[in-house]
């Protein structure tokens, strides 16, 4: 690599977000990334043939249908990798199974290459977005109160199947911000039930866990405070929101909490009972309706640290997660058999996956661990970033089907947009990162629109996958030449490093090119910042120990401009 290359490619690197300006775009085109774009330069053709084909099909089965769209259902489970649930065979490696996944999995295609973001909260903005989180600004696992979330420029799947005369609902986690924009009912979904927070707030600090120790900085009781001046300092769980409900157009209501509640682990348990009967509720009201619907059921379990609450395990691994998975294989067993029930599994894609690896500072306690691929949640390793993936859709995916061909989380904002017939929704002046995959899905392996990932921890560029081959990028003003580059193939597990002259002599410039097309193309459309406000606005019958926190919180933001 050349000094002028590498220099610039160091410095890049080194950049985040920058204010967002205005650029002309073409009104009837997408924006695309560069690497798409090469790619579409090469397959152009074949691909416009390919959409005639998909084109036909998808009119035959709306005709099938009675000229109604498909039903969308998009279950999606927190800190599970790949390999740990609806593959049998790792059934006596795990000690536990997932009958009912496993069962899907064969009914429908498994996307054996799926990439998603390192955690949580970046997975969902990618899959609801169809971008890069590191392009909304917003992308970090928040824990606890900010005033930060998604924006309300960024346009969701839902606002898109919404304006096309879907139905829309969110059951489950949500974590996409603690600001009345970022609510789901504020992005598109006409129904939702959700937390503000996550399992840090709802898992780890509910009075169950921090007496099992899973973590120590919250629980007052176990320390004195004699030194402590700053009492904001240290936040106070349960002065902050926990599960809200709300429909499109109105305020949203804290619910299951009163005033000077501390939660527990059965709370949490109850609350994602809770959960699961809501999905199955709005499961029967969509398909009652005459709109075809979009419903995201995102259950929290089966993240679970405790093991106080285990009667007598049920498995032979015996890990709370491990124990919980099979808990949730249940549920969404409930789940598909209401589809059937209703008579709407014809017409209804259904999507199961994991979002990101398993949280590894836990795998001792948890029963998970990083099996196959190395590394786990908020990592950008493989184990950090593959898991496991399904979609049925019964007369238009092959049934047992599998396929090698790479696909990101952010595809499936467009595969859905475009089998829903709302493609004209996706917004054309901004890039969007995802891919239609609709050829994947309806024509099967080899037609995949994707050989590259980029992979990022927060707003760092961390590793470039194109085809069979990763590279570790050096970190800021490192030299390119020494980056680790893997053929995943042969050490999947990223352990081996192997050096620019074995792997990269024939395409390690190339990585660098892929790279510096990637960042460049950010001075046309820059990151955007995410949304600001006070921390749970729009929320009408807040306790008063949550009045009291915000108080606290928009001092802070005050001293810091953050407000302005």
């Amino acid at each position: 690599m050349n000094f002028r290359l590498r220099a610039w490619l160091s410095a890049a690197l080194l950049v985040g977000a920058t204010p967002y300006a205005v650029v002309a775009a073409d009104d009837e085109q997408i924006v695309r990334d560069a690497e798409y774009r090469i790619l579409e330069r090469q397959h152009g053709d074949r691909w416009a043939s390919e959409d005639k084909e998909i084109d036909a099909k998808l009119a035959e089965i709306r005709q099938r249908n009675g000229g109604k769209p498909p039903n969308i259902l998009y279950i999606l489970l927190d800190d599970v990798g790949f390999g740990e649930f609806g593959m049998p065979d790792l059934d006596v490696v795990r000690g536990y199974s997932t009958p009912n996944i496993s069962s899907f999995a064969e009914e429908g295609m498994s996307m054996m290459r799926m990439y998603t973001e390192p955690s949580c909260t970046p997975t969902r903005v990618a899959m609801l977005t169809g971008r890069h989180p590191v392009r909304t600004g917003f992308d970090e696992a928040k824990a606890v109160p900010e005033g930060e979330g998604l924006a309300d420029w960024e346009i969701t799947l839902a606002e898109v199947l919404s304006d096309a005369g879907y139905a829309t609902a969110h059951i489950g986690k949500w974590h996409l911000g603690d600001i009345e924009e970022s609510y789901a009912i504020n992005q598109g979904f006409d129904h939702a039930e959700h937390p503000i927070h996550q399992q840090a707030q709802l898992a780890l600090m509910n009075t169950t866990s921090t007496t099992e120790g899973n973590v120590s900085g919250v629980n007052m009781r176990l320390r004195s405070d004699e030194l402590e001046l700053d009492t904001t300092f240290r936040i106070d769980p349960f002065a902050m929101v926990y599960g809200v409900v709300g429909e499109k157009g109105g305020k949203v209501r804290e619910v299951h909490m009163e005033p000077g509640q501390q939660f527990t682990q059965q709370d949490y348990l109850d609350m994602e009972n809770r959960y699961k009967a809501a999905a199955l509720e709005q499961l029967d009201r969509l398909a009652a309706g005459d709109k075809p619907f979009f419903l995201q059921y995102w259950p929290m379990l089966p993240i679970s640290f405790t093991r106080s609450d285990i009667e007598q395990a049920k498995t032979l691994n015996g890990g709370p997660i491990a124990e919980s998975i099979v808990e949730v294989d249940g549920w969404i067993g409930e789940i598909l058999d209401r589809v059937e029930e209703l008579g709407i599994a014809d017409n209804t894609i259904v999507v199961i996956m994991g979002d990101n690896g398993p949280f590894m500072e836990f795998v001792e306690k948890s029963g998970q661990s990083d099996r196959i691929y190395r590394g786990g949640k908020t990592e950008h390793l493989e184990g950090g970033v593959r898991v496991n993936a399904y979609v049925r859709w019964p007369g238009a995916i092959e049934a047992k089907s599998r396929v090698k061909d790479i696909t990101h989380v952010s595809d499936l904002f467009t595969t859905f947009a475009r089998l829903a017939g709302a493609d004209d929704g996706i917004p054309r002046d901004r890039i969007i990162d995802g891919v239609d995959q609709s050829a994947l899905w309806l024509m099967g392996e080899t037609h995949g629109r994707r050989d590259y990932v980029f992979i990022y921890e927060g707003f760092v560029l961390k590793s470039l996958v194109k085809q069979q081959y990763k590279m570790h990028l050096p970190p800021p003003g490192g030299n390119p030449i020494l980056a680790s580059m893997y053929d995943l193939y042969r050490n999947p597990r990223e352990d081996r490093p192997q050096d620019s002259i074995l792997v990269g002599v024939g395409f390690g410039a190339n990585f660098s090119l892929m790279a510096q097309r990637h960042l460049g193309m950010k001075n046309k459309y820059p990151d955007r910042a995410p949304g600001h406000g006070a921390p749970y606005g729009g929320i009408e019958n807040l306790r008063p120990e949550t009045k009291a926190m915000i108080d606290n919180i928009v001092f802070g933001q005050s001293l810091a401009g953050a407000s302005e």
